[in-house]
């Protein structure tokens, strides 16, 4: 009898020797980064050569692949472009996913309502009333997303994921959320605005109290939890505009490049706030962010919303309802009109990048709408039904077409 209790407490032994180390090693990997080696690549995504052409920035390889630790990661998603989405369309009915980025302050709130309440669908968004998010779910079916979006999914990457987290969340989370494991092609969209009016409309919020303190800040396999916050206190009410751009460390600095730009090809967050090397990290930051806004599905420009729309529904075969509203320019012009032109200056110097971002997003959203409008035998009354949606003579043509 007691040689089998000895058997027994060794058994035990043995075993919980077993999971106290399957824990450990779990526990350094998490914060060492382990890779295995089948997920490991010979090439990197991007190149990072200062002579790169627009046509090598244009070129998008089906594939992403991303850095972790100075060594390249293929990360396994299928990510489809504008010319292969405008081809093959979006299968609402198969496993094609629309990814909405959404960067703050350049009318993505305005878009993500858009996306779930007025399309034209047979089997529209189903949005409760007092409740925020809507259940697009494809038809005949009860949990499978089409969309994954702040008014849809909800933030199931971080608040206001960007290109480096979204990558690399997003499979995960809808097979989380869908209970089980399927590929599926992925449609990335966003919005860009004016640097200099997005920046101020930040300010402002920031001002009134807001600070998204609760992003998660994902990169190369963690999370950056200790970047220094610019105020203290639980927020920054009340601040002054040179006191917002003096803090070398806000976020809202160049914000558009750095949510669209690949972060683990400049080192994610390490030595964000340092003057080492910055050129060459803006430098690849911006080239990655050109690269990864050409290689999406769709964007649009918060100040052309009827050419955005219109690239919207030509692209992705989908009508909305109603027109996207063009905003009132003049709050912007009469914030810009208080400040001196030493602050418009300093405003315009902390986004050069973004700057040089939406010259780039400008003509190749204009090369778009010129290609579609070229290839679209109707487009006289496809670009009337989007300034005048609800124009009977237009609808009548339109449903004759169908």
């Amino acid at each position: 009898m007691k040689r089998w209790v000895k058997m027994i407490r060794f058994i035990g032994g043995l075993c919980l020797v077993t999971l106290l180390g399957i824990a450990y090693v779990s526990y350094l990997c998490h914060n060492s980064l382990c890779l295995a080696p089948e997920h490991s690549s010979l090439s990197p995504r991007y190149s990072i050569s200062s002579s790169s052409s627009r046509s090598e920035i244009l070129s998008s390889p089906a594939s992403l692949v991303k850095l972790i630790g100075g060594f390249p990661l293929k990360v396994n998603i299928e990510s489809v472009a504008f010319e292969e989405a405008y081809d093959m369309g979006f299968d609402i009915t198969s496993r094609d996913v629309i990814v909405f980025l959404h960067i703050q302050k350049t009318g993505g709130t305005t878009f993500g309502r858009h996306l779930v309440r007025d399309l034209n669908l047979e089997n529209p968004c189903n949005c409760p009333r007092k409740r925020k998010r809507c259940d697009c779910f494809r038809p005949n079916t009860v949990n499978e997303q089409w969309l994954f979006s702040r008014y849809s999914t909800g933030w199931k990457c971080g608040l206001h994921a960007d290109w480096t987290e979204l990558t690399d969340c997003v499979e995960g989370a809808l097979d989380e959320y869908e209970g089980t494991s399927r590929k599926r092609r992925y449609f990335f969209i966003t919005v860009l605005r004016d640097p200099i009016h997005r920046y101020l409309s930040e300010f402002r919020h920031v001002q009134r109290g807001a600070t998204w303190k609760s992003a998660r800040h994902w990169c190369g396999g963690q999370e950056f939890t200790s970047l220094p916050h610019c105020y203290k206190g639980s927020n920054w009410t009340g601040v002054e505009l040179d006191e917002f751009m003096n803090c070398s460390y806000n976020l809202a600095h160049n914000r558009q490049t750095r949510m669209l730009a690949d972060l683990t090809l400049a080192g994610c967050y390490t030595g964000y706030n340092t003057t080492a090397d910055q050129l060459e990290r803006d430098r690849i930051l911006l080239q990655s962010a050109k690269q990864n806004l050409a290689s999406m599905a769709y964007f649009g420009l918060t100040e052309e919303q009827s050419t955005s729309q219109y690239i919207f529904e030509r692209t992705f075969h989908l009508d909305f309802a109603n027109r996207f509203d063009q905003a009132n320019a003049t709050l912007s012009a009469q914030a810009i009109a208080e400040l001196t032109p030493a602050q418009i200056e300093r405003v315009r110097q902390l986004n050069s990048l973004d700057n040089e971002l939406l010259e780039f997003a400008r003509q190749l959203l204009h090369e778009r709408f010129k290609m579609l409008k070229r290839r679209d035998p109707h487009f006289r009354w496809n670009w009337l039904r989007v300034i005048h949606p609800h124009n009977r003579l237009v609808q009548s043509f339109i449903s004759a077409q169908k």
